[in-house]
Parts: C-alpha cells; structure tokens; sequence
C-alpha cells in the first residue's frame, strides 16, 4: 500500500503541540491534526479522509499512530465502504 500526501485540515485542536522527533526533518514539534491520504491499492486510488495524525510543525510530514494505521488496513481491506465516490482528474506529465 504507497500513499500519497494531500493537504491537510487542522482540528480543534490545532495550536496543541506534541513533542516527537520527526524521521524526515529531525525537528520535535507537531501538532495534532486530521489530514487526508491517498493510498494506491492495486492500481486504484482511493482517498482517507480525516486521519488523525501528528503533523510535524517544520516540515509538515504526517505520522500515524500504529492504532490509525491498522484501522486505515483493515478500512481499505474490506472492513469498510466508501462515504462517497468522487471523480478525479488526472494529469501526466510525461
């Protein structure tokens, strides 16, 4: 399962910050946010919406807790069904 980045939407609870060490940028705050990925799952894309994630405040690289990613897992699996289906545009550059 790749995915993706997309933006992100802070929660209520966006000036709370969290201390951790973010893996790509090595700075230690983030905030806790809901932000939305796109998984590629077999050659189609699907989008998730409102994960609640850490997001670091540097470099704005989302981590999930192991919790959110087993929920996203077994979501994407089967254990869930789409809210909406949208279409979406696509673009190649090559």
């Amino acid at each position: 399962m790749s995915q993706t980045r997309t933006n992100g939407s802070p929660t209520g609870s966006e000036g709370k910050v969290a201390m951790f060490n973010c893996h790509v940028c090595g700075h230690n705050a983030a905030k806790s946010e809901l932000v939305s990925e796109v998984f590629n799952l077999a050659g189609r894309r699907v989008l998730v919406e409102q994960i609640p994630a850490l997001v670091c405040a540097h470099c704005g690289e989302a981590i999930f807790s192991r919790e959110t990613t087993e929920q996203i897992r077994r979501l994407l699996h089967g254990a869930g069904h789409p809210v909406k289906t949208v279409p979406m545009d696509v673009f190649a550059l090559a």
